[in-house]
C-alpha cells in the first residue's frame, strides 16, 4: 500500500533513509558522508520546507518513502529510500510511479553523479540528464544544498507520461 506520510511518520521516514542510504556509503564522496546520512532537523527541516512524503508499506511497516515538493512552476522529486532488505523489489519504481501520476513537466530530480544506479533508474522512467551548466542553474535555484553537492551530482528532468516506461 502506498500512501501519504505526516507527522505520526517521522521516525519511520528517518529509518528508512538512514538505512537505504547505506548504499551511497564508498560511493559519493567523503567529505559528503556523514553519520546519520539524513540527520533528524534536517528531515524536519524538509517536511518545513514543503516536501511531502509517500510511503510504501510492506510486510507490516514501512519499506520505501519518496518526497515530491511542488515549486513555483516546478515539482521536485526528493529523497528516494528503500530499506536495504527490499532494494531492488520495484518498491523505488512503484512509489516514482505513483508520485508523477498526476504531475506534468517540468519534474526534476537531483542526485549524485557517482550514483549510477539511481541515474539509470529514472532514465528508465522518463527523465533526461540536463547540461551541466543547466544543472548548476537548477540546483542553486531549488535546492539547498553545498556548493560541493553541486559539484558532485546531476539533475534529471522528466519528460512526461508518454516517455515513462512504467
Amino acid at each position: 500500500m502506498i500512501r501519504p506520510l505526516n507527522a505520526d511518520d517521522v521516525e519511520s521516514i528517518f529509518t528508512v533513509i538512514n538505512d537505504g542510504a547505506q548504499a551511497y556509503g564508498g560511493v559519493i564522496p567523503p567529505d559528503c558522508w556523514h553519520e546519520p546520512y539524513m540527520p533528524r532537523e534536517e528531515l524536519l527541516s524538509e517536511l518545513a520546507a514543503g516536501v511531502q512524503f509517500w510511503g510504501l508499506e510492506k510486510d507490516g511497516g514501512l519499506a520505501g518513502v519518496m518526497g515530491r515538493q511542488k515549486l513555483p512552476g516546478v515539482t521536485l522529486i526528493r529523497h528516494a529510500y528503500v530499506l536495504t532488505d527490499y532494494q531492488r523489489q520495484g518498491i523505488g519504481r512503484r512509489l516514482l510511479a505513483h508520485l508523477l501520476q498526476d504531475l506534468s513537466p517540468p519534474v526534476l530530480v537531483g542526485t549524485w553523479a557517482a550514483a549510477w544506479w539511481a541515474v539509470r533508474f529514472y532514465q528508465g522512467h522518463g527523465f533526461r540528464l540536463v547540461t551541466p551548466e543547466e544543472k548548476d542553474r537548477l540546483l542553486r535555484t531549488h535546492w539547498t544544498i553545498s556548493d560541493r553537492q553541486v559539484e558532485t551530482s546531476v539533475v534529471l528532468e522528466w519528460q512526461g507520461p508518454e516517455s515513462s516506461s512504467q
